[in-house]
């Protein structure tokens, strides 16, 4: 008899706030490509952001974790906090098959189509895509050109899987500006997170 392997979805980002189109976009994949369990790993200093004002990164891991308390498939993980820069997402995906002992098709990395349609910009596509398998949200906004893709990625396309998920228009950024502007996020994010919000008067300056 065989061993079982592991099936593992990463959900990587900067969680300021987490909310409900995360949440989302995890359990439709874990469901979809029927993952054991999905790790939500926040980001220490992602390379596209540098500059970009963060909340503090104990308040962005709490959140996650009142979010994600109660479903036994998700977890946190920091190993983007616990780690030095640069933090490219292909070293993420590098450590965590190790940590889990995880082959390439076991490990699944989930990203939205408008995160696809700008892969061929990231920091070393071409072995991001030999360490995992591309779990990617269908956004009907964003189409990436898969043979522009192919082209500058070759081999891409074989290793996508194509993940459909409700038309959920969630952006963290909009969620921060309607704290700023005294309008409810309630029911945008977890209760929980909207509690932790309200009480440490977070995005409120």
């Amino acid at each position: 008899m065989g061993l079982v392997t592991l099936q593992l979805g990463i959900l990587g980002g900067t969680f300021d706030p987490i909310h409900v189109g995360h949440l989302l976009m995890a359990e439709i994949a874990r469901e979809t490509l029927t993952l054991d369990r999905v790790l939500l790993v926040p980001a220490a200093d992602p390379p596209h952001k540098r500059g970009v004002r963060k909340t503090a990164a104990y308040h962005r891991r709490r959140m996650v974790e009142l979010a994600i308390a109660g479903n036994t498939a998700f977890e946190l993980c920091l190993f983007d906090l616990e780690r030095p820069g640069p933090h490219y997402s292909v070293d993420m995906v590098r450590g965590i098959r190790t940590q889990y002992a995880l082959a390439a098709d076991a490990c699944h990395f989930l990203i939205g189509s408008d995160s696809l349609a700008d892969l061929s910009t990231w920091h070393n596509p071409h072995e991001l895509a030999k360490l995992c398998r591309l779990a990617v949200a269908c956004r009907p906004a964003y189409q990436p050109d898969l043979a522009g893709l192919e082209k500058e990625i070759p081999g891409i396309k074989s290793r996508l899987n194509w993940v459909p998920i409700p038309a959920v228009d969630f952006a963290a950024s909009t969620i921060r500006t309607r704290v700023r502007s005294g309008q409810t996020i309630r029911y945008q994010v977890p209760d929980a997170v909207w509690r932790y919000i309200t009480d440490q008067r977070l995005y409120q300056t």
